[in-house]
């Protein structure tokens, strides 16, 4: 507060003494010169000298003219130099007319333009705008005081509404951003105050509409910043997921961790950070995975045609009823998909609780007890049939065991057994979901933003 005080009477003091100094001689402005029709009376007798003397006196005097010369000769005046404006040539022949005992005016001046830098203007311009300064410090230290206050005050708004709005915003980003806005408002009528007590409101327009391309300019640069910014604040508001399920968009799956106001940072299955542009995230198909538990697996088996379909049905069904993953609502499926060039493909539905258990795992084991369910059930599971041509057909000799076929050899009774006798194998876990595991490494992890700067130079 000393401080404050300090700079407000050293400002006061600064603008006692402008307004006690004199004020400085600036030239006078240029008036318009008018004849008032009225005969320019000689001093003495009217020769040609005298009026030479006299008018040029006069001419000299308006200081419209450079290299000025006047002459007269037997009562004609001959005006030579250089005259700013056709209106100041007029000007000078008007006047010769009417001065004593001329009889004629040869007006001979060369109308040059006045330079567009003028060093006695730029030096009292700078003079009035140095004066005008040394008036308005007082004022300018005011309004500078005041816009302190309103950021002060900006900080202490943020912080007294975050607790109500706890109460009716639940999204922690769309708090944020209501907050930065309230706190933005504030100062933005401290600095009005500012503009307004110190008399630079006029200025302040100046440079804004002086400046209207430039801002259309950084308009185009920021679009996608204030694009992105407004797609977080929609997903807040909308809420089509919440940090820690799994969504699939723009070709990206992973847990949502957060959500900043330039983009969506997931973490996928393989552990890494995928941050996705919140307008790509607001605009793009957007699959919630976890916002049902209720997921859905497949997969297909194909039986030979010689195979009974319906046996083969039941026997996938069985299994699947005895499954402890899989949910009896809704209810598992086998059905006929397809028929292949040597296996009738059948399809298998079933369902599982995604937030317990990990789809993954779970179809892996459905599908092995599945294979060895329906082998020990004696049904064929043949491979692709391939058609091969002998022309010279398969030349046959008694005795050496040739063209004679071993029948087909499955699985033993053994290992169809030790597939069968777990509902989950070492190499499958404990069948939960790995989403768990995926959060917690999003806990343990660095987030994206946080660490050094990049762009600093790393010591050697």
């Amino acid at each position: 507060m000393r401080i404050g005080y300090l700079f407000a009477a050293f400002f006061l003091l600064i603008g006692f003494c402008a307004a006690g100094q004199p004020a400085a001689e600036t030239p006078a402005a240029e008036t318009e010169l008018e004849t008032t029709g009225q005969t320019v009376k000689v001093d003495g007798e009217a020769t040609d000298a005298e009026i030479a003397r006299r008018l040029g006196d006069i001419l000299a005097a308006s200081r419209r003219y450079e290299d000025l010369s006047v002459e007269v000769r037997d009562g004609i005046v001959f005006i030579a130099g250089t005259a700013q404006s056709d209106d100041h040539k007029q000007w000078a022949s008007d006047l010769a007319r009417r001065t004593e005992d001329a009889v004629a005016v040869v007006n001979n001046l060369e109308v040059v333009p006045p330079p567009v830098v003028d060093q006695h203007s730029i030096r009292a311009d700078l003079l009035a705008i140095w004066r005008s300064l040394l008036r308005s410090l007082p004022l300018i230290g005011l309004g500078f005081m005041l816009l302190v206050l309103s950021v002060l005050a900006a900080i202490g708004v943020t912080k007294a509404v975050s607790y109500p709005l706890q109460a009716f915003v639940g999204s922690a980003l769309l708090r944020n951003v209501i907050r930065k806005l309230i706190g933005l408002l504030v100062v933005i009528g401290g600095a009005v105050l500012f503009l307004q007590i110190s008399g630079l409101t006029g200025i302040a327009l100046t440079v804004v509409s002086g400046t209207g391309l430039a801002g259309l300019i950084v308009g185009f640069a920021f679009r996608d910043i204030a694009e992105n910014f407004l797609a977080s604040v929609l997903l807040s508001v909308q809420t089509p997921f919440r940090l820690g399920d799994v969504i699939e968009v723009a070709g990206y799956t992973g847990v949502a961790q957060k959500v900043t106001p330039r983009g969506t940072v997931l973490i996928d299955f393989d552990g890494n950070h995928v941050t996705i542009a919140n307008s790509t995230v607001y605009k793009s198909t957007l699959k919630n995975l976890t916002a049902n538990p209720k997921m859905r697996a497949n997969f297909d088996v194909g039986i030979g045609y010689d195979a009974s379909i319906k046996r083969a049905q039941s026997v996938a069904m069985s299994l699947l009823r005895e499954h402890p993953a899989v949910l009896d609502d809704p209810e598992p499926m086998v059905l006929v998909d397809t028929l292949g060039s040597s296996t009738i493909n059948l399809k298998v539905y079933f369902w599982i609780d995604g937030h317990k258990h990990s789809l993954l795992k779970i179809k892996s084991a459905v599908m092995r007890r599945t294979l060895r369910s329906i082998e020990r059930a004696g049904i064929s599971l043949p491979d692709e049939a391939r058609e091969i041509i002998f022309p010279q057909g398969v030349p046959f000799r008694p005795g050496d065991g040739a063209g004679s076929a071993p029948g087909p050899v499955g699985p033993s009774d053994e290992v169809v057994g030790a597939d069968l006798e777990e509902s989950a194998t070492d190499a499958e876990g404990d069948l939960t979901s790995e989403v768990q595991e995926i959060r917690r490494q999003a806990e343990a992890s660095r987030a994206p933003e946080a660490g050094p700067d990049i762009m600093a130079e790393t010591p050697q």
